[in-house]
Formats: C-alpha cells, structure tokens, sequence
C-alpha cells in the first residue's frame, strides 16, 4: 500500500512538473510572438517613416526641377533674339491694330459697302511682307525679294496716306487742327512702320542666319578661293575635269576624283607631278650623287687607293678584265683577290682614283652623244636631261654621263633658258 502510495505521488509530481514545463513553453511562445509583433510594428513604422521621408524628398527634387525648367524656359525665352522677335512681332501687331479701324471707318463713311477695301489694303501689304520672308527662306532670285517688297511698302503707303487723310479729317468732328495733324501723322507712321519693322526683322534674321556658324562660312569662303585659284593655275586640267564630269553618270563621281583624273591625263602623273617636275628631281639627284661621289675622296681613302693602285696595278692591265691583277712590283706583295678592292672601293664601285682619271680621259662617243640627242628628243628638250637618264640610257658612270649631258646641252643653249 505504501508503495503504491509513493508511484502516486512521484506521478503527480512528474505530471505537475510537465505542466509547469508547458506553461513555461508556451508563455515563451507568447512572450516571443508579441516581441515579433512589436519588432514587425516597429519595421512599419519606421518603413511608413522613410517613405514619407523619400516621398518629400522627391517632391523637393520635383520642385528643382521645376524651378530649374521655368528659369531655363525663361533664359531661353529672354534672350535677346527671341525678345527682339517677339517684340517686333507685337509692335507689328499693335501697329495693324491701330491703323486698320481708321481705314474701315474711312471706306464705311464713303459707302458702308466700301467696308472690305480697308482690310484689303493693310491685308496686302502684310502678305506681300510675309511672301518677301518666304523668297528670303527659299533663296529665291533677288528680282523677287525685291519687287515682293516694293509691292508691300506701295500697299502701306496707300494705305499710310489714307489713315492721314482720316486723321486731319477729324477737324469736322470737333477736334483741334493741331491735334488732327498729329494724329493723321500718328495713322500714317504705324501703317508705314508696321511693314517696315518687319522687313528690318526680317533682314536681321537672315544675316544672323549666315553668320550663325563661322567656322563653316570661313571654310565655304576658302574652298571658293580654292576652287577660283585651281580653274586660274590649271586651265586645262580643269577644262578636262569638266569633261569628264558631263560624260559621266549625275554623282557618280565626285569633282575630286574627276580633277585627280584629269590631272592624269593631261601630265601622266599623279596630282601635283608634271614631267618637268621630274626632270628637275632627277637633276637634283644627279647632282647630290655627284657631290657625294666627290666627298667620298678624303686624303685617306686617296692614299689607300693609290697604294693599292701601286700593288696591283692601274684598272686595265694585263693581269685581267676585272682589273685586280696579280703582279707586282720586284720585292713587293703578291696576291689579292678582286673583293678586297671591292671593299675598299665602296658597295659596287671601283677605287675612286681610277674611275675618275678614266672617265675624265675618256672621249666623247659619237655614238653615246647621239642616243642623249635622242633621248632629249623624247623628253621635250634638252633642259629635262639629267645626269642619272643620261647615264641610264648610256649604261654608264656618273662622271661620263655629266659630260654628255653638258655637252647635248651646248648644242643647243636656247631650249635650256
């Protein structure tokens, strides 16, 4: 019975424990839901908060920019091209407005049926101004512009002297002769400066429309010089560039391409070469190989050319077509070989020393002086000979080819002034 009694109680206890165990739990499952509710509130707010915050900001920002358009809107609106514009257009309207009752009620005074030649005639003159601004906008023939705008200032004129006639008419209405005149004179201006200050706008806007971009008119202004100078110096190439410009299909080549060909055909040469060009720089190189010939000739070079002169002998001895012979002088030297003095002598050439003295003793040929006859023939002239075609067409050295050319050109002294 007692220990019956004792599992009893221990149960109890056990169930009493596991009770409070739950209460435990689930006063922390209670305890944390409302610490999430709070936190998530908490998250809410402050998420409520920054939205209104983000939310006046970028209406502040709005605001700027809305600040910042009109103030931009209103620079661009005040400058002073749109201000003289718009301004001349309202003093243009005004002036329509003053002048055109006076001429209605003149007409309606004669006849009420006379009411439409009022607005006719202010109407002319304003639609002959506005077809001067539309032939100025199409860059029509200047006759045009010009009897557009003699139609409108005789249309204001009519017009002009019809409001004076109202105006110092009013005498009979009561008013003073003083102030009659003046305000006939008053009609007569507006009606005429109406018409006026829009040509004046209208001249304004079309200089200021050519000289809107410099650096373009300063390039248009030279190729147009370009152009007149290349048609004066090169008549004929450009006579050609025309040609080939008709015979070709409309913009299927461009005048550039037609003068580059031009050019071809007339002097054979790329632009900017014509064959006395050529001739000048071929005696321009004639002459700077024969400068450099002759300062390759220092006292050294000399002195190992004559030694070398002395052992094997001058070029021409028995010792060989090539010129390195093999004999020497009793008690000197034997041997070499002809690469040594190739060498010594320069890429390709004989020693200076011999070359110069044989070429310089070296006659005339009858036959070589012929062939340079005939070359100068085929160039134009002996002016356009030079020493290197001279020494082409001969087959031979420098020196030679001076002497031939100078010669033909003695000949003939005339065609090389």
């Amino acid at each position: 019975m007692s220990s019956w009694s004792e599992e009893r109680r221990r149960n109890l206890a056990a169930e009493a424990e596991q009770r409070r165990k739950n209460e435990d739990a689930a006063a922390e499952r209670r305890r944390k839901e409302r610490a999430a509710e709070d936190k998530r509130r908490r998250d809410e707010r402050q998420a409520d908060k920054d939205e209104k915050r983000a939310d006046k900001a970028q209406r502040r920002r709005e605001k700027a920019q809305r600040r910042q358009a009109r103030a931009a809107k209103r620079e661009k609106t005040l400058t002073p091209g749109n201000v003289y514009k718009r301004g001349t257009l309202l003093l243009v309207a005004l002036s329509a407005l003053a002048s055109l009752p006076a001429q209605i009620l003149h007409f309606v005074a004669i006849h009420w049926m006379l009411f439409p030649i009022g607005p006719a005639v202010e109407g002319a003159a304003w639609v002959m101004a506005a077809g001067t601004a539309y032939a100025d906008e199409r860059k029509l023939a200047p006759w045009v512009r010009w009897l557009l705008r003699a139609l409108s200032l005789s249309a204001a004129g009519f017009a002009a002297n019809i409001n004076y006639q109202y105006g110092i008419s009013l005498t009979e209405h009561g008013v003073s002769p003083s102030n009659a005149a003046v305000a006939g004179l008053g009609l007569a201006a507006v009606t005429m400066g109406g018409p006026l200050f829009f040509e004046v706008r209208q001249w304004v806007l079309t200089l200021s429309a050519s000289t809107a971009d410099p650096k373009k008119q300063a390039e248009l202004k030279a190729r147009a010089k370009h152009e007149k100078e290349r048609a004066k110096t090169f008549k004929s190439v450009t006579k050609r560039q025309r040609e080939i410009l008709l015979a070709a299909a409309y913009g299927s080549i461009t005048p550039e391409d037609a003068f580059a060909r031009a050019w071809w055909d007339e002097h054979g040469a790329p632009i900017g070469v014509t064959a006395n060009v050529i001739a000048d720089r071929l005696d321009a190189e004639a002459d700077v190989s024969a400068v450099l010939t002759e300062a390759e000739r220092t006292p050294e070079r000399i002195a190992v050319e004559l030694l070398l002169a002395d052992i094997f002998g001058p070029e021409g001895d028995d010792g060989g077509s090539s010129g390195t012979s093999t004999a020497t002088p009793s008690g000197g030297p034997r041997g070499g070989t002809p690469k040594s003095r190739t060498a010594l002598g320069g890429k390709g050439k004989r020693p200076v020393r011999s070359t110069a003295h044989t070429e310089a003793s070296k006659p005339l040929a009858e036959a070589d002086l012929e062939a340079v006859r005939k070359l100068a023939a085929a160039l134009g002239g002996t002016h356009r000979l030079s020493a290197r075609n001279v020494r082409e067409t001969v087959g031979c050295r420098n020196e030679y080819a001076l002497r031939l050319r100078d010669a033909v050109r003695a000949e003939k002294p005339e065609e090389t002034k």
